[in-house]
């Protein structure tokens, strides 16, 4: 008998994977014999061992193996990468029964990994809790059906829609604790973007500070490489492209990516984060960059911080056009979170309904 509450608890343990696994996709797996979970594991670090791994170390008594049930949030895989097959791993374990999430879209995988333990004689079961798997692995399956990195769209506004003020300052808007939440969310992408204006008028250092995690690579659109060179982004503390019309080269820990002016800039940033295998970018302003990508259809999901604070005049937000969000607390300002129209097809889920992301943006994990 299939209970969905063991592929729920094999989803709380794949979050706990979080950026440390990327490009890869977070899995949590988890062994029943019975009614009791006897092992449990996830996908910890990108190049380690996977979910599966972990699960069946876990079990003290292996022999319990023949008679157990194992959830995996995701397909289990089938092909040799910096790792051995797990597919291969549940069929010598002896396990019987499979229980799958979603499958993987990745083309090395895709449906051979649920083939080849049904052709080893393995009782597989899938789509149990696929939506909320989808959901979870969200940017790296977007990365393999769309061809580009998931895109997060990000700011904060007045409460009369301004998001900065008009000589284009917009330091603070937002509160202590709405920014702890901006920099945990950053910890969270593989990339971050902003213009050329936000670069030089803010000076942001585009990492991560208020928490603990990894800072993201930091892009900056720079068409004619005006940005001094004493802005904070060219200080090589963290991996920093410069997306420009004029050059190509790098210094220590900057590189000038060349784009071709006469091109749409989303796309070709898009284009150069997925040959680099970054899952994920996230856009943090202002107004015109963040509304390229949402004129081009590039965008996934968009996040916003609502103040209570009033400018009066300023520059306009960023239009969504959007219908239908969530909305939770964020100290005293609160997020509004949208999804892209097409986002749930562009997934690979049937309905269109929204997504309950928010789910994922409070948890602490992931």
């Amino acid at each position: 008998m299939i209970d969905s509450r063991f592929m729920d608890r094999a989803l709380d343990l794949a979050a706990r994977g979080g950026r440390a696994v990327m490009p890869n996709p977070m899995v949590g797996a988890v062994i029943v014999h019975g009614d009791m979970i006897i092992g449990e594991g996830y996908h910890q670090q990108y190049g380690g061992p996977h979910a599966e791994v972990f699960a069946i170390e876990s079990v003290t008594d292996r022999s319990l193996l023949r008679d157990a049930t194992i959830y995996v949030s995701l397909e289990p895989c089938s092909h040799f990468g910096k790792t051995p097959p797990c597919a291969d791993l549940l069929i010598q374990s002896g396990i019987r029964t499979v229980v799958v999430g979603c499958k993987d879209p990745n083309p090395k995988v895709a449906g051979r990994g649920i083939q080849k333990l049904r052709d080893a004689g393995i009782s597989v079961y899938e789509g149990v809790r696929e939506r909320e798997c989808i959901v979870l692995n969200r940017r790296f399956i977007l990365f393999q059906l769309q061809h580009r990195p998931y895109v997060i769209l990000k700011w904060a506004e007045t409460s009369d829609r301004f998001i900065a003020r008009d000589d284009g300052t917009s330091q603070w808007i937002s509160g202590e604790f709405s920014r702890r939440t901006a920099h945990r969310w950053r910890s969270q992408e593989m990339s971050i973007l902003v213009g050329t204006t936000t670069a030089r008028l803010d000076d942001p250092q585009l990492t991560v500070r208020h928490v603990e995690g990894v800072s993201p690579l930091r892009l900056v659109i720079d068409r004619e490489l005006s940005l001094p060179n004493s802005l904070a982004i060219f200080n090589n503390e963290v991996e920093t492209w410069i997306f420009n019309a004029h050059s190509e080269k790098h210094e220590g820990n900057t590189w000038w990516k060349k784009i071709i002016p006469s091109q749409p800039l989303p796309n070709q940033i898009l284009d150069y984060l997925h040959a680099a295998k970054k899952l994920s970018v996230m856009i943090e302003g202002g107004t015109q960059t963040l509304q390229s990508f949402i004129d081009a259809g590039l965008w996934d999901e968009a996040r916003v911080f609502q103040s209570k604070k009033s400018f009066g005049t300023g520059l306009a937000a960023p239009s969504l056009n959007v219908n239908g969000h969530t909305t939770m607390p964020s100290g005293k300002d609160r997020i509004e979170i949208f999804q892209h129209p097409d986002l749930a097809q562009r997934l690979g889920i049937s309905d269109s309904s929204l997504l309950r992301l928010e789910a994922d943006l409070l948890a602490p994990g992931v």
